[in-house]
């Protein structure tokens, strides 16, 4: 009867001995665990801290500096900016020898000049300088307008009528001294007809949309007086 109350003593002694080692081994592995963990922490922070820099440098957030050179270079990408194009035709009187024996030794011709006359404002022509930017206010000094092309279409011009004298050849030179001067006051009826002007304010119209589109709302053109 002793001995089994013996066995039964010890038995239970050795479940509070292994209770013991059990918790004293999740215990440890716990501790273990959370010194891990806190070893860890420093570099996960840092990995997290270094992926932010490096989505920080594929997408950064822009930055805008007004600058004017930045303006010139833009402005100066337009180059040559034709803002009107006129289509003229001119009739154009070329004689020689003219007067009582004109029957004789004369030679006339009248032609008809169509011709294309396009003007604008040559960008390239504008210096830093030409710029400035004060409380919101875009100021730009544009170069004088010009005209860039005052051409003869051949095709559609031509010799409405001819006279030579019986007694002369024709003269081989009269056409183009005509075609010449039909050239010349085409571009004059242009002018007369104030194209610069009106390519001054196309200019305008244009450049302002464009600076609106930079970003300028509010832009004063000021225009280079012609020496």
């Amino acid at each position: 009867m002793n001995n089994n109350r013996g066995s039964s003593i010890f038995s239970i002694l050795i479940l509070i001995v292994v209770a013991a080692g059990v918790y004293f081994i999740v215990q440890t592995v716990q501790q273990t665990a959370q010194q891990a963990q806190q070893a860890l922490n420093p570099l996960q922070q840092a990995n997290s801290s270094l992926q932010t820099q490096v989505s920080d440098m594929m997408h950064p957030t822009p930055t805008v500096i007004p600058d004017p050179v930045t303006y010139i270079t833009q402005v100066r990408a337009l180059a040559r900016l034709e803002t009107i194009q006129y289509s003229v035709e001119k009739v154009v009187t070329c004689e020689v020898n003219q007067g009582t024996f004109s029957f004789a030794f004369g030679d006339k011709v009248l032609f008809v000049g169509h011709g294309t006359v396009i003007a604008g404002i040559d960008m390239s022509n504008i210096n830093p300088g030409d710029m400035q930017l004060a409380n919101g206010v875009l100021t730009v000094k544009l170069p004088p307008p010009e005209i860039f092309i005052a051409t003869l279409d051949n095709d559609k011009s031509y010799v409405y009528s001819r006279d030579t004298g019986v007694l002369v050849k024709p003269d081989a030179t009269l056409e183009t001294t005509c075609r010449q001067s039909a050239q010349d006051e085409i571009q004059k009826a242009a002018l007369g007809d104030g194209i610069l002007n009106t390519a001054l304010q196309n200019a305008e119209t244009y450049l302002s949309r464009f600076f609106a589109a930079l970003g300028y709302q509010n832009t004063i053109f000021q225009v280079t007086p012609v020496d």
